[in-house]
């Protein structure tokens, strides 16, 4: 008895821990589920106030933004009309440039939504353009938008002005120093061999003398760094490219370039618009370039300490100011576009003066990267990615016209056909230079990994 007594109590005392396992097990089950269902109680009690916050009234997310730009709108409009009066009423200089203005930023933003897949977004400068051109066309609008020809001159001035500080700020000396060879062939070569193209073609074609085709040549031989700089920045991101440093190739020659048509252009319009013979003209636009370039070399070396390398004051006024006047010029520039003056054969001689001239670029920039140590492949993506244009063309192409307006009004019909070539530009090669770049980059260009290659990627300011 004793020992049967011990063993079941000493069985009993093995078996005390396995009874009691289930109770803890279940009893940690239990605070397991009641943690559980405290961080969902807490968790909906946390989605619930912000569930309460989107349906809550004053409204938020894009209404509210909707409703703040509408008010704002209205209170410059208010201000403006306080010291302006009837300026901002139907018909006034202030009501047409407010709402080219705020029509041009709806464009834009419009086109930003159209995204197709591993395709860069097309550039917001292309609805723009396309909303200034509606604003004119349309027959009821048309009669209560109107911009006195020195309000939109002026603007379009200053706005070449940041273009051209832009360009300047958008040069990148080490992509230079490492590329210069190679950079300011591209930059000069295509620009002036599409310029003395097109003075040829529109000689033959569109029977224009040859100041106004060298003048035309110009305005079309510049790129688009508001559509090259973004595209060639993805593809580098991507590492497409970038062991042979074709992204910052393109990237460092385009402001270059710009700079060289717009430097041309100002040449060819002093000679078209004076009385002088062509030699002086010529000779006093050198002169303006070497005062100009000995300003911008004292300037540059102020401004290479003053402001300080600590300060992003100049770059942020820059960055803001752009983004006020590019709307304005693009809504400008197509505002200036009429469908009821165009005549369907100018602009089919137009198309094939800019399309003729455009092929010679490409061929002659295809020629020039032979002796770069380029691949075949890779050639021909430089010569198609040189083609996009937009913003020099938008400044260039109307300033002929109010020159004319100014000072010889005979010569207006060769200035309205410059600022038609201008126009299809843009609509033309602006989305096709886009989505050449974008499905092209990635099919025929090398991919590498970034972290692997030292590449400087290029701070630039988009324009």
């Amino acid at each position: 008895m004793y020992t049967t007594e011990s063993q079941n109590e000493h069985l009993e005392d093995k078996n005390t821990p396995s009874s009691t396992t289930p109770q803890i097990l279940k009893d940690s089950s239990i605070s397991e589920h009641e943690e559980t269902k405290e961080t969902v109680l807490s968790q909906t009690e946390e989605t619930k106030p912000q569930m309460e916050k989107k349906c809550s009234c004053p409204p938020q997310g894009k209404l509210n933004k909707l409703i703040t730009n509408g008010v704002a709108f209205f209170m410059v409009w208010c201000a403006a009309w306080s010291f302006s009066g009837p300026e901002v009423l139907p018909g006034g200089n202030l009501f047409g440039l407010l709402i080219i203005f705020y029509s041009a930023i709806i464009g834009g933003k419009l086109l930003e939504l159209i995204r197709i897949p591993s395709v860069p977004h097309l550039p917001p400068l292309l609805g723009m353009l396309l909303a200034g051109f509606t604003v004119r066309n349309v027959p009821f609008l048309s009669n209560y938008i109107r911009v006195n020809n020195m309000w939109s001159s002026t603007l379009r001035n200053t706005a070449l002005t940041i273009i051209l500080i832009q360009a300047g700020l958008g040069l990148d000396p080490q992509a230079l120093k490492h590329l210069k060879r190679v950079c300011f062939r591209l930059a000069i070569g295509p620009c002036l061999m599409e310029a003395c193209s097109t003075a040829v073609i529109s000689h033959f074609l569109m029977n224009f003398p040859w100041q106004w085709g060298f003048l035309l040549g110009f305005v079309l031989g510049a790129v688009s760094p508001a559509v090259v700089v973004p595209s060639m920045l993805l593809l580098q991101e991507s590492g497409y490219g970038i062991k042979k440093g074709i992204p910052t190739l393109l990237i460092a020659a385009s402001s270059l370039d710009d700079i060289i048509a717009i430097t041309g252009f100002n040449t060819c319009l002093s000679i078209v618009f004076s009385s002088g013979s062509v030699l002086n003209n010529v000779l006093a636009s050198f002169r303006d370039i070497l005062i100009g370039a000995l300003a911008g070399a004292v300037l540059g070396i102020f401004v290479q300490y003053f402001p300080s390398g600590d300060q992003v004051r100049v770059q942020r006024i820059i960055k803001t100011t752009w983004c006020i006047f590019q709307p304005l010029l693009f809504g400008l520039v197509g505002s200036e576009v009429s469908v009821a003056t165009l005549k369907s054969n100018a602009i089919g001689i137009c198309v094939a003066t800019m399309s003729l001239a455009l092929l010679i670029r490409i061929s002659f920039t295809f020629v020039l990267m032979c002796f770069a140590g380029f691949s075949f492949k890779e050639k021909i993506f430089i010569a198609l990615s040189w083609m996009p244009k937009a913003t020099v063309q938008a400044v260039l192409g109307p300033l002929a016209l109010e020159t004319a307006r100014i000072s010889a009004p005979h010569l207006e019909p060769y200035s309205k056909d410059v600022m038609t070539v201008a126009f299809l530009a843009i609509l033309i090669t602006a989305p096709n230079g886009a989505l050449i770049i974008g499905i092209l980059g990635p099919k025929v260009l090398t991919r590498h990994d970034p972290n692997k290659i030292n590449v400087e990627l290029t701070k630039l300011e988009l324009h």
